[in-house]
């Protein structure tokens, strides 16, 4: 097996950047439930910089998610990388009674 090239996925254009079909979900880069801190901040941190090296330009996530947890590690970790999208999503009220409830 060779190295991992998120271009292999296949690509689109939006206005003039190029994104790569294969991204990231970052829903689970929280604590249990979804809610709060990772158990591990560092593997988190991680995880994220290594999708800069395989050409992850995409990345799926929710100010939810945490809440806002998600979007402070990928700003932690890929600040000030260029050319990627970040897509965010609000489409639930985010409801502050904590995880599974």
């Amino acid at each position: 097996m060779g190295p991992i090239d998120a271009r292999a996925s296949g690509q689109f254009k939006i206005g003039e950047t190029t994104i790569n079909r294969l991204g990231y979900g970052a829903m689970r880069l929280t604590g249990p439930g979804i809610w709060g801190a990772p158990s591990d901040r560092g593997a988190a941190l991680a995880t994220l910089r290594r999708l800069h090296e395989i050409g992850v330009n995409f990345i799926d996530t929710a100010d939810s998610y945490g809440p806002d947890v998600s979007e402070e590690l990928i700003r932690e970790a890929l600040h000030p990388h260029k050319g990627l999208l970040i897509a965010g999503d609000g489409a639930e009220p985010l409801q502050p009674r904590g995880p599974r409830q």
